[in-house]
């Protein structure tokens, strides 16, 4: 059975109308027009993209790989829009509309009262639109469209309140260092259509099986062979470093949260950081050739699970602690992909896009009732007004810190044994970056619940500066870096309307369930088939799946293992801290002022990047400005010339005396000077 070109086409299209009657036809539509059509448009993408999912996995469907339209032609080469649409598109289709889904039926709620309400239902369905022409692309061509569509669309997004200088400081961040990640992306691809000689996945991935493919070298300084593949794959990988945020091209995705809380969870749940990971993923054939960059991968990912973990620990913000918690779950994803563990970094991809999702829109919701104040240390006892956010945000926290039986739990610890499996280069610095997380996660997971939804009320009802906040002594107080006098309601939080706790229910069901029902086929089975290769040596999925007897045995043999315990310490320290002793966290700060600062300002990695990029940029481009067009072109071709010119002009003048004799002479003097340079010359040849 072969699945339906009309069908695939409808899935990408449909969200696209959506996006063009919403952002074109914004005034003829109205608010309740462009809501509609852009949620019919990703709700009829979701619909068909699980029906594709159940063709392909129970079906009996085939593999659909064509090309649907010829984009141009040079030579013997030719560019294609085409689809290759397997189990692993299936999978991140689903994944991307369902929590698109999600997010579109939350802006209802979250956006009602933004003048911006069309324009940001255009942009939204747009991004989706983008990622599904990524994931469901059969070239590289198309996926670098897709790619850079992602990047394009967050740009907006994240700079969709534009009036704000730091929503457009973080917009600009964010497209300048995706512009560093994409220079290596498009080498890469570059790499792939010099080595193979042409952007076809299929052709590509075919031509690795040549036993030559791993063995080409290529000399870029002479005497020094390089491995192609090697070259080829780091590439890759920078790119995707960009684009799902891997230390040091990172420091974007913080900042990110300047953009409404809708696409933060958009972008940080199924959309932009999860692009990075699918690409790896998809391109295994390739990265199986290289033991090095395979390496490469892994040591950044596990460097990016625990440090910038760790940085969640001290915020305040609570989006800021959810997006930094993304940072390290990205991390655990590309240790995986480091371990030739593919299949394990895309399915914690599949699980941590619903809690993630849950998160973020729990976060919103907080945020709405508390007035749109972020700080968590001006919240606290929420529980009591928000029993529906409250549950929901227990559960995705529970699944993101890997409780045994939730969601998170399955694909974490699978990756954590994955990686104590494998023996190569940097597995051991991973392991232990790894398992720490695991304590980190735990960590500032329950420090956000507590302080939100559980202890004092650290917010007053009513108006006047004067009002007095509660329980101000403890690390929970304002801090006088706050700079505005939050916490001030005008009536008490209450929960949020349906449109906003409706998603939260939803995405809370697979956060709790959809890992029991899908590791066994996921991991340790066969599911994905071709769309994953793994060399026989690197395969460290099957020696863990010898060990695999069902979810209900993981579940009971997680509560044996390091990682439960782990993850307990971290629970029992954040309750005995945020919940029972407050006090002890301002406590700590003090004593460990050294370790705070460090993390409180992100390792001053924006710091650095500041003073050498961005201020070393300007010093260079003012000093080619000064030296170079002022100095070079301005003064010494132009003005210089002239300047000659003149000069010349003075010296002639003055030769130009008007006396008849003058000129006689100097013509008697020519003609002498003539006569010898011809006898000089005649004699000399002589």
């Amino acid at each position: 059975m072969a699945l339906s070109k009309t069908l695939l086409l409808a899935i990408v299209l449909a969200p696209l109308f959506g996006a063009v009657v919403a952002g074109l036809f914004r005034n003829q539509v109205g608010r309740v027009g462009a809501a509609g059509v852009t949620i019919a448009g990703v709700a009829l993408s979701c619909v068909l993209s699980f029906y594709v999912l159940y063709q392909l996995a129970w079906g009996g469907a085939a593999t659909f790989n064509e090309n649907l339209y010829t984009w141009f032609q040079v030579g013997h080469y030719s560019a294609h829009v085409g689809f290759m649409v397997d189990r692993l598109t299936a999978m991140m289709m689903v994944v991307v509309t369902f929590v698109s889904l999600m997010v579109h039926i939350y802006t209802i709620g979250y956006m009602a009262e933004d003048d911006g309400f069309q324009r940001f239902f255009s942009y939204i369905a747009l991004f989706t639109f983008s990622m599904l022409m990524l994931v469901m692309s059969n070239n590289f061509l198309q996926l670098f469209f897709g790619w850079e569509a992602v990047g394009l669309v967050s740009y907006l997004l994240i700079g969709f309140w534009f009036k704000r200088p730091s929503a457009i400081f973080a917009n600009l961040k964010a497209f300048l260092v995706n512009r560093v990640g994409d220079f290596g992306f498009i080498l890469g691809i570059a790499g792939v259509l010099l080595w193979f000689g042409s952007l076809d996945y299929a052709q590509v991935f075919a031509a690795t099986t040549d036993p030559a493919a791993a063995t080409r070298t290529v000399e870029i300084f002479a005497g020094h062979p390089w491995s192609v593949a090697t070259i080829v794959c780091i590439c890759l990988f920078i790119g995707a470093m960009g684009k799902s945020a891997q230390v040091p091209l990172h420091v974007w995705l913080p900042d990110s949260m300047e953009g409404p809380t809708p696409i933060s969870a958009l972008i940080h749940a199924a959309t932009m950081v999860t692009a990075g990971i699918f690409m790896v993923a998809r391109m295994s054939p390739l990265f199986e050739l290289s033991e090095t960059a395979l390496t490469f991968v892994l040591v950044i990912g596990a460097t990016t699970a625990l440090f910038t973990g760790l940085i969640g620990v001290v915020q305040n913000d609570i989006k800021r602690v959810v997006a930094y918690s993304t940072l390290s779950q990205l991390g655990y994803m590309t240790v995986a992909l480091g371990v030739s563990a593919y299949a394990g970094g895309v399915y914690h991809l599949m699980t941590h896009a619903f809690f993630k999702a849950l998160l973020f829109l729990g976060a919103g919701s907080v945020i709405v009732a508390m007035h749109h104040e972020q700080d968590m240390r001006y919240m606290g006892g929420l529980r009591k007004y928000m029993p529906i956010t409250w549950i929901t945000m227990w559960l995705g926290s529970l699944a993101l810190a890997g409780t045994p039986g939730f969601a998170g739990f399955y694909s974490k610890d699978a990756i954590i044994e994955a990686v104590g499996e494998s023996h190569r280069a940097g597995a051991s610095y991973a392991y232990f970056c790894v398992m720490a997380g695991v304590f980190v996660t735990a960590l500032y997971s329950f420090r956000l619940l507590y302080m939100t939804f559980h202890g004092k009320e650290r917010f007053v009802v009513g108006h006047g500066k004067h009002a007095a906040h509660q329980g101000n002594d403890d690390e929970h107080a304002p801090q006088e870096e706050v700079g505005h006098e939050p916490g001030h309601l005008d009536h008490p939080p209450h929960e949020s309307p349906w449109v906003i706790t409706l998603p939260l229910v939803l995405l809370a069901i697979p956060s709790v369930l959809v890992g029991w029902t899908t590791i066994g086929p996921m991991l340790f089975g066969d599911w994905f088939g071709a769309a994953i290769r793994v060399s026989e040596h690197n395969d460290v999925l099957r020696e863990l799946g010898h060990e695999f007897h069902g979810p209900l045995a993981m579940l009971l043999h997680g509560f044996t293992q390091a990682p439960f315990w782990l993850a307990f310490a971290g629970f029992a320290v954040a309750t005995w801290i945020w919940l029972f002793n407050p006090g002890i966290a301002d406590k700590a700060k003090q004593a460990l002022r050294p370790l705070y600062n460090v993390l409180a300002n992100k390792y001053w990695v924006d710091e650095l990047y500041q003073a050498v990029f961005a201020r070393g940029g300007v010093a260079l481009g003012r000093g080619l400005w000064k030296g170079g067009d002022v100095g070079v072109i301005d003064g010494a071709l132009v003005n210089g010339s002239t300047a000659a010119v003149a000069r010349f002009a003075q010296v002639v003048r003055w030769l130009q005396s008007g006396y008849l004799y003058h000129y006689a002479f100097a013509m008697i003097l020519g003609l002498i000077a003539l006569l010898g340079g011809v006898w000089w010359v005649t004699h000399a040849t002589l």
